[in-house]
């Protein structure tokens, strides 16, 4: 029996490339030296997308596909992906929220203890000898007592939340709503308000229209000069984001922390004003444990009818469930 033809838009560790070549018949797109050309050449033989959150699969991708049955998302980002093509063809989409949501959590409540603890600092000192050719360290803050702010309360943002709790930090936090599930911490509907009662704000929202540049100037400027950001996005939500040239803050964010002064580094995709080396800790936002898919079983989504909700993902118990 033949293998389903699968399209993978950018490569994976090798944990997960072995059994999905083992599966399938792997086209690998991000290896093409002609992306169109190569699309023409296989699409119609497509059943299968194998993506990754940042990549996505764009309209002309989905209609290049004229088989295509499935979008599999190896991450939790599905906004790269154009889901009107996908439903206007009943082409299922899935996507991975719950298999890192922990792990996301732990590495940005780790940012923040890095950043106000000066823990890489600190390590530098040691390892240059300054240590013992200049003295101590400098003191730095503390982090239990702090007050820190939650902008997003979603699976990621609660999380946070839950161990924030575990230092006796004053939480708030701000979403469409108050959360039942939340009744120990302060609501605060205004993401300003929010930004202005808080030593350090954590970024948990998911990647929408509705979450874009909602983080702006003036939420920074809330934050005030000491205050700190740990910037926990979808792929996009702080994408072209605007920061005010007048914030002088640390900040600390995986992927990319956020800051002041424009630089000619911009990556990613990102807005000019995130990328300036000053002030931040950097993260390449790969906070998953070791062979995580051990556990993971594979679910389908329905044709998209709406947002796309859950779905755990092993890119090859998905693909394989459904072709």
């Amino acid at each position: 029996m033949s293998k389903p033809e699968l399209l993978q838009v950018g490569p994976y560790p090798e944990w997960d490339e072995t059994p999905l070549h083992a599966a399938f018949q792997v086209y690998r797109y991000f290896e093409a030296e002609d992306p169109a050309a190569f699309l023409d050449q296989y699409g119609s033989e497509i059943r299968g997308i194998a993506t990754r959150g940042e990549l996505g699969a764009s309209a002309n991708m989905i209609a290049a596909c004229p088989a295509l049955e499935i979008i599999s998302v190896y991450g939790v980002g599905y906004d790269a992906v154009d889901l009107d093509a996908a439903r206007a063809r009943g082409i299922r989409v899935t996507n991975t929220p719950d298999v890192l949501t922990a792990d996301v959590a732990d590495l940005g409540v780790a940012m923040m203890l890095a950043r106000w603890r000066g823990m890489i600092g600190a390590e530098a000192w040691v390892r240059s000898g300054d240590w013992a050719a200049r003295g101590l360290y400098s003191l730095k803050t503390r982090v239990h007592g702090k007050r820190a702010g939650v902008l997003g309360l979603g699976r990621i943002g609660y999380e946070v939340a839950r161990r924030l709790a575990g230092f006796d930090m004053d939480i708030a936090y701000a979403d469409i709503a108050p959360k039942g599930y939340a009744a120990d911490w302060t609501f605060i509907a205004d993401p300003t308000v929010l930004a202005e009662r808080s030593d350090v704000l954590f970024v948990t929202l998911a990647a929408s229209p509705a979450t874009r540049h909602i983080v702006g100037a003036e939420v920074l400027e809330a934050l005030g000069p000491e205050g700190l950001l740990i910037n926990i996005p979808g792929p996009r939500t702080s994408t072209k984001t605007p920061f005010s040239r007048r914030s002088r803050r640390a900040v600390s964010a995986p992927p990319h922390s956020m800051c002041s002064r424009a630089s000619p580094h911009s990556t990613l995709g990102f807005s000019r004003w995130t990328t300036c080396f000053c002030n931040r800790t950097m993260h390449p936002a790969r906070s998953r444990p070791a062979r995580p898919w051990a556990n993971w079983s594979g679910t389908i989504l329905p044709p998209i009818s709406q947002a796309v909700t859950c779905s755990p993902l092993c890119s090859e118990a998905i693909m394989k469930a459904s072709l």
